[in-house]
């Protein structure tokens, strides 16, 4: 009897394991059909290997862990003014580039649409251009942070 059971039991633990990779796998096609992701996140992933399993949510968890720096340091110079609109597109310029470094796509179009109106010196469109890098921002966290879950899950 108790063979049976650890065969059943081997079973369901295997089509758990299998269905927690097509789920893992769907959602990473979602953040690309919806353009969270770009193709550098794929050339993160293919760095990965059995000596550092964990490398793209190690990479992808320091982009978020630095980020929170550069957005309190974007807020405040965004507070009040007078503006330095050079300091600003500096400190988004390197925000979009970290963003670009792991494929995150939506935001760095955001970021690009700060630094343009950075460039019209339109400190509105600044404010407004930031409010979407920021919500883009929290998007792509919560989304991948289920995702890499998913992915520890799946393996």
């Amino acid at each position: 009897m108790s063979m049976v059971y650890s065969y059943i039991f081997r079973k369901e633990n295997f089509y758990l394991y299998r269905n927690m990779q097509r789920q893992a796998a769907s959602m990473k096609r979602n953040l690309f059909n919806q353009e969270y992701l770009d193709e550098q996140f794929n050339e993160l992933e293919e760095l990965q290997d059995d000596d550092n399993p964990n490398f793209v949510e190690e990479v992808v968890n320091l982009f978020f862990t630095d980020s929170v720096r550069l957005i309190r340091n974007i807020d405040l110079a965004l507070a009040n003014g007078p503006y330095d609109f050079g300091r600003l597109d500096d400190m988004m310029h390197q925000f979009k580039g970290s963003s670009s470094s792991i494929g995150a796509k939506r935001v760095k179009r955001e970021c690009s649409q700060f630094q343009e109106y950075c460039n019209e010196r339109n400190i509105e469109g600044c404010k407004r251009a930031f409010q979407g890098v920021k919500q883009e921002y929290a998007t792509l966290k919560t989304k991948l942070d289920t995702y890499f879950q998913i992915t520890r899950e799946a393996s």
